[in-house]
């Protein structure tokens, strides 16, 4: 094999700028991005000549230049965050983004955004309004409080609160209760950020109301809940509920806060999951201040939502703080659409993707398995393909414990392996992301709505033609 004739064989980037293909990317794109992409491509390829044994195989390579350069170019203007197909079962997968947000919602949405808006602007008096107005009155009617804002996360959510109400005293917190969500973001070092200091009590696993009629002292400036939605202690367990702590709270004139994490605005245990306490019996049971998560069970936009005593919501409004964790104008418009739909809870299971997969009746689930084992097997695909049952989760740190039978299309590939088929399918035009189980690939419709089955279906006929991407991702 000699290899430096191979190398003597790659064109020229002189040669290479000549070429009719690199002339018309030059013109669609710049002449800059095709330069970076030759200077990479043959990099690439003077490398796999390198170590390559089979002369075959480096010719090959050197006759795909171009088409590997113009895959380049094309990889550098496209985005990197795209849509993708969840069929992974997890219904908030916090790594593909939580919360879908609904076509609908999308659709008015996108016609705030591309102009401009009202988003601090009182079209009734005609002079600066506030971001909170859009919301406010609906979080208020649909939960009970007197009043409501919003951040840009719950974390920030709980800083803001703390900083507001707390900064420079102590804050009381059941040592169970000390949670660590995603990230490594920790109760406790958010409460060192906001300026309030812990006071642990009780013990991991129990916590009983005098541990908190104890701890208070002259320096306490609140009792803070927090809702362990993102794991759960089960056995020789007990906690203090909300309503056991308003008496404390009241005899010491202290606001007592909830964080509720995920936060739930309707009763879910009517449609078969478990009994997940909602925002409105928190503030029905006295909770001065509430916050939660917008993108979690609500099925809304990433937004920390506040919600509690008008005295303290207006100190929150008032703190500098504010400013630096605000929301901005797509995530107020988009939690404004999604509180609507919470004023009818038929039109919330209905129009809010979340809910609608949580809810949706097992027999709907196996009827669109179906369906779309039908299409991807149109599709001549060579691999076994059929249906089964399975289990879908909630995720995003709600209900940990909690599984929802399901059915997937499942995917036995004949003539490459499951970790191929897998990998291929995350690198179609619209990336599917499966769940692989038992040396199979399989793919949960609970996850999957039904207007993307035919795209995917067509997509499962290129799965064949990626031979040559996958042996260029191999060089």
């Amino acid at each position: 094999m000699n290899k430096n004739m191979l190398y003597r064989n790659i064109p020229k980037v002189d040669v290479l700028l000549e070429n009719e293909t690199v002339r018309k990317m030059i013109d669609h794109y710049s002449r800059d991005t095709v330069m970076e992409a030759i200077h990479i491509e043959l990099d690439k390829l003077r490398e796999f000549i390198g170590r390559c044994e089979e002369e075959e195989a480096a010719k090959a390579q050197i006759e795909l230049l171009l088409a590997h350069i113009e895959m380049t170019v094309v990889a550098m203007h496209t985005p990197n965050m795209r849509m993708v197909i969840n069929g992974t079962g997890t219904i908030l997968h916090t790594n593909l983004g939580r919360a879908p947000i609904g076509q609908e919602h999308m659709r008015r949405l996108s016609a705030i955004a591309t102009g401009y808006s009202n988003l601090e602007y009182n079209l009734e008096e005609g002079r600066r309004g506030e971001r909170y107005s859009h919301f406010e009155k609906l979080l208020c009617k649909i939960t009970g409080a007197e009043a409501a804002m919003a951040v840009n996360n719950n974390a920030a959510a709980v800083m803001l609160i703390l900083s507001s109400l707390a900064k420079g005293g102590e804050v009381i917190v059941s040592r169970g209760e000390l949670v660590e969500i995603g990230g490594k973001f920790r109760i406790p070092d958010v409460m060192e950020q906001s300026g309030a200091v812990l006071v642990e009590v009780g013990t991991t696993n129990k916590t009983h109301y005098d541990d908190y009629e104890n701890a208070v002292t002259e320096e306490t400036k609140a009792l803070l809940k927090v809702h362990t939605s993102n794991y759960r202690i089960v056995g020789f367990t007990e906690s203090v509920g909300i309503d056991e702590l308003i008496p404390v709270a009241r005899d010491h004139d202290i606001p007592v806060i909830e964080d509720l994490g995920s936060g739930v605005l309707i009763d879910l245990s009517k449609y078969g999951i478990t009994y997940e306490p909602t925002v409105q019996e928190s503030i029905a049971k006295g909770a001065d201040v509430v916050c939660f998560s917008g993108d979690k069970l609500l099925g809304g936009p990433q937004a920390g939502i506040i919600i509690g005593r008008k005295k303290y919501i207006d100190r929150m409004k008032k703190n500098q703080l504010t400013r630096a964790l605000r929301i901005d104008k797509f995530t107020a418009a988009a939690l404004e659409m999604v509180l609507q739909e919470y004023l009818s809870e038929e039109k919330a299971v209905e129009n809010i993707p979340v809910l609608r997969m949580i809810t949706k009746p097992l027999e709907d689930v196996k009827w669109e398995a179906e369906e779309l084992c039908r299409l991807l097997e149109e599709k001549g695909l060579p691999a076994k393909i059929e249906t089964a049952s399975c289990e879908s989760q909630i995720g995003g740190g709600s209900l940990p414990l909690e599984r929802i039978p399901s059915a997937a299309v499942v995917i036995h590939p004949e003539k490459i392996s499951v970790s191929e088929l897998e990998e291929r399918m995350r690198h179609l035009p619209i990336p599917v992301i499966p769940r692989t189980v038992n040396d199979t690939v399989l793919l949960d419709v609970r996850t999957i709505e039904r207007r993307f089955f035919k795209v995917l279906s067509e997509q499962f006929k290129e799965l064949d033609v990626l031979e040559e991407i996958s042996l260029i991702a191999d060089r």
